[in-house]
């Protein structure tokens, strides 16, 4: 399956990178935030595969709206075909935008792929199995690393940083932060570039799924508001305030 998963990134990639370089608009949806047809092609790229892989599973999908009025079941997908769309309307140079794809097991994110198309870093990661990159032709492990003697580092929203991010970095005496988009921040801590990503603004599972789930494969995890685990399977898939970290013994991952 996960061969299977990366493939359809890599296909789902090369349609956002097609539309990357053309000469397109974006649409508001109703909640607000822009969609493109990067997003709409991406998504037609990766439902087939996963219909393909497994029938019967059931399908949470960003663009699929009729999905997200699903009750979550044991086994499902989550898929965000282009994550990070602000960043891709910058046309920075940044890359700051992804390919997400997840598999849910009882709440628990087991399997992730995350394609960063413009940047060329595939992260993939399976629950006991261990996190891998492929970067510049080759693969290669990766995992989370101590928290240097310098500090933590965090990651941060690039379009969505908040006053609250801001105090908790600051409470957590925290001075090192890399603004970056999209479910990269979870990979950056899976790969030991960071150490701690703090998010107290709205997100969705599809947001987050496959980015935890190679986090958790490295050897991270992530916290709810409330010190507990996070989970997936909530109501309409609404994420609330969340710490992702790596060494799960550094006070920086205290509430």
């Amino acid at each position: 399956m996960l061969d299977e998963l990366q493939r359809a990134a890599r296909e789902a990639g090369d349609a956002i990178m097609s539309v990357y370089a053309s000469d397109f608009e974006a649409i508001e949806k109703s909640d607000g935030s822009p969609v493109t047809v990067a997003d709409t092609a991406a998504e037609a790229v990766i439902l087939p595969v996963l219909k393909q892989l497994e029938p019967d599973t059931v399908i949470i999908s960003e663009e699929n709206v009729a999905s997200h009025s699903v009750k979550a079941p044991d086994r499902f997908f989550l898929v965000d075909p282009l994550d990070g769309t602000k960043e891709f309307l910058k046309r920075d140079g940044k890359g700051s935008f992804t390919v997400n794809i997840a598999l849910i097991e009882f709440g628990i994110p087991i399997l992730g792929v995350v394609l960063a198309p413009a940047l060329d870093r595939m992260f993939v990661g399976q629950l006991g199995e261990g996190a891998r990159e492929h970067s510049n032709g080759e693969w290669r492990d990766i995992k989370i690393r101590a928290v240097p003697d310098t500090g933590a580092v965090a990651v941060a929203s690039l379009s969505h940083r908040d006053e609250q991010t801001d105090n908790w970095l600051k409470e957590h005496d925290i001075t090192d932060a890399i603004s970056i988009g999209s479910s990269l921040k979870f990979c950056l801590v899976a790969a030991g570039e960071a150490d701690v990503y703090p998010r107290f603004g709205p997100t969705m599972e599809w947001d987050t799924g496959a980015g935890d789930a190679v986090l958790r494969a490295a050897g991270g995890v992530v916290y709810n508001g409330e010190g507990e685990v996070f989970p997936y399977g909530k109501m309409d898939y609404r994420n609330g305030p969340f710490v992702a970290c790596g060494q799960t013994g550094h006070p920086a991952l205290s509430s």
